[in-house]
């Protein structure tokens, strides 16, 4: 008797500590969170701006090039050859410039983004300490929640939150 009152005990004490387990769906979080969007907005600026630089820089080497071509006609050929080698080595130093920008402007933007998903994450990980999470799941696209049932995702809790502190 004494041995089933002790199971029972055990049983239920374990049924009160059941884990408390929620999941966020990643690609919806980012999709709605405004920094992210703020920051993809700030970044598309950038490259729409750098993106009309090179076409005008492309337009004045090719503008350039064709009166070379032009002029060409008239000069000796050794004279000719010589010019079309310091037009072309104009022409990779303005390609090799460009590549540079976009570069830049991808590491930018990379960095930033990379700071959006750290501050994601620990936000995830306080909301999960505060509100008694033992785990909370990432899902989406590539996550590993194939299923969870809505009462279990905390993703516009999550948003709202993030978006909250956001605007302050």
């Amino acid at each position: 008797m004494k041995n089933l009152i002790v199971i029972l005990a055990i049983a239920l004490l374990a049924s009160c500590q059941q884990e408390k387990i929620g999941y966020v769906d990643n690609v919806k979080l980012m999709d709605e969170y405004q920094q992210k969007i703020d920051v993809e907005s700030k970044f598309k600026v950038k490259a729409d701006a750098l993106a009309k630089t090179r076409d005008s820089i492309s337009q004045a080497f090719q503008m350039e090039a064709q009166a070379f071509q032009t002029k060409a006609q008239s000069m000796s050929q050794s004279k000719a050859q010589e010019e079309y080698a310091a037009m072309q080595q104009k022409g990779q130093i303005i390609g090799q410039q460009l590549q540079q920008q976009d570069q830049q402007l991808q590491m930018e933007g990379q960095t930033e983004m990379d700071s959006i998903v750290s501050k994601v994450k620990e936000e995830i990980k306080a909301y999960g300490k505060s509100n008694g999470y033992s785990y909370i799941l990432g899902g989406g696209d590539g996550g590993s929640v194939l299923y969870g049932t809505e009462d279990n995702d905390l993703t516009a809790d999550i948003v709202k939150l993030l978006n909250d502190k956001y605007k302050k």
